[in-house]
């Protein structure tokens, strides 16, 4: 059976309950993506989002929630929430955060990325259950709607989370 790649972009989330989606971003780097899934419904999300917190441009925030990992994470679990998954039973897994060349020294924002999401899932009572982030290196990150694998890739390598 072939996959059908949905892709995530930038600034974007997906949702599928379609075992036979394989939901896709590329090219994470300072963001992260983060992978959202509920085993027992079979309903997977993707987050890919630049910044971590909407206060810094909340016009922005309202016209792509997305963008940051506060209003990003609450519309994206929302909507799963809205198609039978519980907050309970979601596995999260996330990649990316690495600290790039590009933007203003000292900015860390990787690293901003990476502390932003983990604050927010511990206030939702979620927990990361795999991750692989930091480093210099930009990753692609997939997760199979089928059965919730996740794998990275990243400088040729690939892994599952």
């Amino acid at each position: 059976m072939t996959k059908k790649r949905i892709i995530v972009n930038v600034s974007d989330a997906k949702i599928s309950d379609n075992p036979e989606d394989v939901l896709v971003t590329y090219s994470l780097g300072s963001c992260i993506g983060v992978c959202l899934y509920d085993m027992d419904r079979k309903i997977g999300g993707m987050l890919h989002y630049q910044l971590p917190e909407s206060q810094m441009n909340p016009d922005r925030a309202q016209e792509n929630p997305f963008m940051y990992a506060d209003t990003g994470m609450k519309v994206l679990v929302d909507k799963m929430l809205l198609m039978g998954a519980n907050k309970k039973r979601i596995q999260v897994k996330i990649a990316g955060g690495a600290a790039m060349d590009a933007g203003p020294k000292g900015f860390d924002i990787g690293k901003r990325n990476h502390l932003a999401i983990r604050k927010i899932l511990w206030k939702n009572g979620m927990l990361i259950s795999s991750e692989d982030v930091g480093g210099s290196s930009p990753r692609n990150l997939h997760i199979n709607i089928e059965n919730g694998m996740v794998t990275v890739r990243s400088n040729g390598l690939e892994k599952s989370l």
